[in-house]
This record gives C-alpha cells, sequence and structure tokens, in this order.
C-alpha cells in the first residue's frame, strides 16, 4: 500500500510541475501591459525597475526556477493590478473560507442527497421515480448550467422573498447559492450511482444469492450497493475540493467574495499574476482529488492490486 502511494504521489508531482510550467510560459506570451496599468506614463527606466522588481527582464526558464522556489516556501507572486503589490497568498487566505463554508454546505446536501435518489432510481427501474429522476438528470446534463443558474436565481427570489445576492448580514442570503452548487452534484451522483448498481443486479453472483434464497434488502445493500459505490468513490474527493474551491459562474453571479468570482474579477482585470496562482491552485485541486480518489478506491476495494502488474491502477 505504502508503495502504490508513493507511486501516485510521485505522478500528482510531476503532473503538477508540467501544469506549472505550461500556465507560467503562456502567461508570459500575454503583452507587457498586463502587468502595468500605468504603463504609458512610465518612463524605459521605470519601466525597467518595474520589470526587474517581478523578474521579468530574466529569461522564461530563470523566471519558471525562481517561481518554483518561491512555491515551496508558500509565495504565490503578488498582485499587479487587482491589489497593487500585495501577496496573494494573503488575498487567497481572506477568499478561501468563504468558498469552503459554500462548498460544504453543498456536498452536506448533494452527497446523501444523490445517493439516495441514485438508490432509488435502481430499486425501481422504469417506475415512476426512476422516470422523475432521469427527467432530472437529463435536464442538469442537457441544459447549460448558466440557464438554470440564472432562472433558480430569478424565480427563486421572486416566489420565496430570498435575496438575489448574497449578502453577509443576512443568513438565509446562502440558500439559493447552496442549492444552485449542489443540483449538478446531486445529479451526476445519482446517475452513476443508478449505472452501477444495475450493472451489478445483472451479475451473476447476485442471481446466485436470490437463488439461494438470501434476503433482497441484505443483497441490495451487501452486494449491490458496497460494489456499486466503489467506482463512484473515486470522483467523490475530486468532486469535494472543487465545489470547496467554489463555483466560478455561481460565486459571480451572486456576487459572493471568494475565490471562483475572484477569477473571473482577475481575468477581466488582466491581472496575469493573479490569473496564474488561481490556476495553479485550482490544477492542483484537481490533481490532489485525483490522488485522494485512487488511493480511497484502493483502500475501500481490496479487489484492486497495489503490488502486481496485472490489473493494477
Amino acid at each position: 500500500m505504502l508503495k502504490y502511494c508513493l507511486k501516485r504521489i510521485m505522478r500528482a508531482c510531476i503532473s503538477l510541475i508540467i501544469i506549472i510550467a505550461v500556465v507560467f510560459c503562456l502567461l508570459r506570451l500575454m503583452p507587457i501591459d498586463s502587468y502595468f496599468p500605468n504603463l504609458d506614463d512610465m518612463t524605459e527606466i521605470q519601466l525597467y525597475n518595474a520589470k526587474e522588481k517581478l523578474g521579468l527582464n530574466d529569461p522564461v526558464p530563470v523566471q519558471l526556477g525562481k517561481f518554483y522556489t518561491q512555491l515551496l516556501h508558500g509565495d504565490l507572486g503578488v498582485s499587479t493590478r487587482y491589489r497593487v503589490d500585495y501577496p496573494i497568498t494573503k488575498i487567497l487566505a481572506k477568499k478561501a473560507p468563504i468558498s469552503i463554508k459554500f462548498g460544504l454546505l453543498a456536498m452536506v446536501i448533494s452527497l446523501p442527497l444523490g445517493l439516495l435518489l441514485g438508490v432509488l432510481m435502481s430499486r425501481n427501474r422504469n417506475g415512476i421515480i426512476d422516470r422523475i429522476g432521469t427527467g432530472y438528470v437529463v435536464l442538469m446534463q442537457a441544459v447549460p448550467a448558466a440557464v438554470y443558474y440564472l432562472m433558480l436565481q430569478i424565480y427563486g427570489s421572486n416566489w420565496t422573498g430570498l435575496n438575489i445576492l448574497y449578502n453577509a448580514s443576512v443568513p438565509s442570503s446562502i440558500i439559493l447559492p447552496v442549492v444552485s452548487l449542489a443540483l449538478p452534484s446531486i445529479a451526476w451522483y445519482a446517475m452513476w450511482l443508478r449505472r452501477y448498481m444495475v450493472d451489478e443486479e445483472n451479475r451473476d453472483y447476485i442471481r446466485m444469492a436470490r437463488a439461494k434464497g438470501v434476503p433482497e434488502r441484505a443483497i441490495g445493500f451487501n452486494h449491490v450497493f458496497r460494489n456499486a459505490i466503489v467506482p463512484l468513490i473515486h470522483g467523490i474527493p475530486s468532486s469535494l475540493l472543487l465545489t470547496i474551491s467554489g463555483s466560478i459562474y455561481v460565486e459571480s453571479l451572486y456576487s459572493i467574495p471568494g475565490m471562483g468570482g475572484l477569477l473571473v474579477e482577475v481575468i477581466k482585470m488582466q491581472d496575469n499574476s493573479m490569473v496564474q496562482a488561481l490556476v495553479i491552485v485550482y490544477a492542483a485541486l484537481g490533481i490532489i482529488g485525483l490522488l485522494l480518489g485512487d488511493i480511497l478506491m484502493a483502500v475501500v476495494d481490496p479487489r484492486i492490486s497495489l503490488t502486481k502488474k496485472e490489473g493494477a491502477r
């Protein structure tokens, strides 16, 4: 198990190093004026000194090496437009708790409801619950998220009287954005759990268990559900981390001062340093989620080989 975990951690680190290099180099191709909002008012000497302060006068490989060193010390650089010369880590330290709060509340709602809906759809195949659940899943998958997010915001606010925008001093204003974050996750969990449970119910060992007279409830939980949840577990850490980090569109729509809305704002402001830091943070969360999913899947399912090459993940 330890050897398997070390291999996966090594692969995750290599992937993250490559992503950082790609993002860093791509942003260095952007026009220089994106780093300096008052470029037209700067003399050549002032511009040179400003670029020297940001390390932009060095060759790109040298800049990248210095950036890796900064990351090892927890330094993501400073903002150039959002808050001039202010450390990005301090900005994220204020924004992250807000996104975490909304993300955790959304996960508390979406995970149990999604699993429950998936079980009910599987146990009532072709019934009314299955058809309603399938319609909901298709709606979430087929309709652009921006459409049902906007409809939920407008009609939800009109029908319930809830705030249309987030207000920290009004606790009820978190309801609509949390529900918005939870809706697609509920559909995702329900869709995949139903599929995996249906696949398990058609296996030979389930038919044999029924032939032996094993109670249907025991078959459903001890065999069907427990085996169907294993492949779903792989995606739960990624979904959890990305939901906690905040939805870019939802936070912008409800004016939530979290990490998601921040990314949209700094892109509009052309704050390359902030964009670079946030993209790297989101990439790291995605990689960590996949890593935790692989490890958790290996822990939960003893059938996964950790040492042999045959069938190893």
